[in-house]
């Protein structure tokens, strides 16, 4: 997915929660500074593959079979770490460096592949992890427009950002282990993004023509709320 694409559910995005673009592109130019290019063609065997786009719910680890049968796991923020306790590789991490950080950097120092995401809130966090990634295995990426080596495959949370990222990397199927859309446990800003998670999904799906069965139980409001941002 290219930025232009992408770019009015950005805008949508940042009016539902009232962020700052500038904001943004500030933490997408400080990421530029702290990280160096990271060619794609690392993420040649998932091309035609199934990827398992894991979420941090709980129910991961009763689901950790469907990732462990996958052929590539991209694994979202604390996922990765039910992942490798249970045995299961981890070719790429996705987060904002909000909950582990220091699960990615070591993944980054085993030669494993991890994608930082800046935004408006998390530059204090960019400075002082990105230093400490393995550069060579550190993709960094924006909700923003693109710059300076900073990717936007698309996506806003981490594990719609994964599935986005999986999407960009020429997989040819999808599985979502350890997803929970309507997690009680949540507070109200972290629901609203998983609504948003959901809508963007269910675009990815549209764009895909592949039904995800994470989407089965509310895909009839997806497509009604997705139906109105992108006609809108």
């Amino acid at each position: 997915m290219n930025f232009e694409t992408f770019e009015p559910v950005y805008e949508a995005i940042l009016a539902d929660f009232g962020f700052d673009r500038a904001a943004d592109e500030h933490a997408r130019d400080v990421a530029a500074e702290l990280s160096t290019p990271f060619p794609f063609s690392r993420f040649d065997r998932w091309d035609g593959a199934v990827v398992a786009v894991a979420g941090a719910a709980p129910c991961l680890r009763d689901e950790i079979g469907l990732a462990r049968r996958a052929d590539v796991v991209v694994a979202a923020s604390t996922a990765a770490d039910v992942l490798l306790d249970a045995g299961v590789d981890v070719d790429c991490m996705v987060t904002d460096l909000d909950k582990n950080p220091d699960t990615a950097a070591d993944l980054t120092a085993r030669g494993v592949p991890v994608a930082a995401h800046a935004h408006g809130d998390n530059v204090p966090a960019i400075r002082e992890w990105l230093p400490r990634f393995d550069a060579d295995h550190t993709l960094t990426t924006t909700q923003a427009a693109p710059a300076g080596g900073v990717h936007n495959p698309g996506g806003f949370t981490d594990g719609d950002r994964a599935a986005f990222l999986a999407d960009h990397a020429g997989a040819d199927q999808l599985v979502f282990p350890g997803w929970a859309f309507d997690d009680e446990t949540v507070g109200p800003m972290k629901a609203r993004k998983l609504d948003w998670a959901a809508r963007l999904l269910g675009w990815l799906e549209r764009r895909r023509t592949e039904r995800f069965s994470v989407l089965d139980d509310r895909r009839e409001r997806v497509t009604r709320e997705l139906d109105a941002l992108l006609d809108g």
